[in-house]
């Protein structure tokens, strides 16, 4: 066996290549490149390849879109798309795995370390019941993990383009502007990069001020710097809506082997998410409340949890 195999996690807006050693389950050579409009991602893997002068065997592409049967994959927040059947011939591969990004993170958890991770709130995990991952970057990926004869099993899925409620006529207005600029409005039309923007834009319009055109990382660094009321608001309104979406997850599937953030958002600002309406948004489920209260919040911090876990996914492949 190749000692060494492409792991690949492919967002909306960066595409990550590693080497997974399949001896001793861990990263090396890792590369980021920002997705451009052209790109083709069997020239990407190709450029990687050629860049770390290695042969392998085996793959398993990790990116931000459903999968299904089909050769060909399409990707839901860029251009890309590429052909399963060519990848194998081209890269001449004896075992390709393609899967979503949310069910490479979450096949990571279990082998995460505690340095990995923050604790927001809960008690300790019971590992007999579900598990929830989701996460904010260039879109919402959302999974699940169950124990299935001892193993965990991910569930897939695009939960993220389900609608997420709002509870109070202040966010109802926030929900009107947005009707207004997509129609429908999807979850991950507030929780996303796109989403803090959405927000910041909302507020801007219902406080009569002119719309401008801002990036995330800008409304995010002058909420933590204080020196945007609008901004502030709109981080915080951003943490309500994660904590909100995170407890509708746990619910769900009664999760009280804990839920996981990912995603590349979060971690930027954790203490700011630590004292922010998060935990109680959470926990704020009525007569469910007892039942999410005790469930524990961990925040990845690991800073590759969607390359590690399309190595432990192809790992679980090869050992069945």
């Amino acid at each position: 066996m190749n000692q060494y195999a492409l792991v690949t996690d492919i967002g909306g807006t960066n595409a990550r290549f590693a080497l997974y050693n399949l001896a001793t389950n861990e990263l090396s050579a890792i590369t980021k490149v920002l997705i451009a409009k052209d790109d083709v991602l069997l020239k990407l893997i190709k450029n990687y390849l050629q860049a770390q002068s290695v042969t392998i065997k085996m793959a398993c592409i990790a990116i931000a879109c459903p999968i299904n049967d089909e050769d060909i994959i399409s990707m839901t927040n860029n251009d890309l798309s590429f052909s399963r059947s060519e990848l194998v011939k081209e890269l001449n591969l004896e075992k390709l795995e393609v899967i979503n990004d949310f069910t490479a993170v979450s096949t990571s958890i279990p082998k995460l370390s505690k340095q990995d991770l923050v604790q927001i709130g809960g008690d300790e995990p019971d590992l007999d019941y579900p598990i929830a991952i989701y996460g904010a970057g260039t879109g919402l990926g959302v999974s699940h993990l169950i124990k299935v004869n001892g193993r965990w099993i991910s569930l897939s899925g695009e939960g993220g383009h389900t609608e997420l409620p709002m509870i109070s006529d202040d966010e109802d207005r926030i929900l009107v502007q947005l009707r207004k600029k997509f129609g429908r409005v999807s979850t991950e039309r507030f929780l996303s990069g796109n989403g803090i923007v959405n927000i910041y834009q909302a507020l801007l319009q219902i406080n009569n001020q002119p719309v401008i055109e801002i990036t995330p990382d800008i409304i995010v660094e002058k909420a933590l710097s204080k020196s945007c009321p609008l901004c502030l608001q709109t981080l915080t309104y951003f943490c309500t809506f994660m904590g909100r979406f995170g407890g509708n997850l746990a619910l769900t599937l009664n999760t009280q082997g804990g839920v996981y953030i990912a995603g590349g958002i979060v971690p930027r600002f954790i203490e700011f998410f630590k004292t922010s309406p998060f935990r109680d948004a959470f926990e704020h489920k009525g007569r469910m409340s007892y039942l999410v209260k005790k469930i524990p919040v961990y925040v990845i911090t690991h800073e590759d949890p969607g390359l590690f876990g399309a190595g432990v996914y192809l790992q679980n492949c090869l050992n069945k």
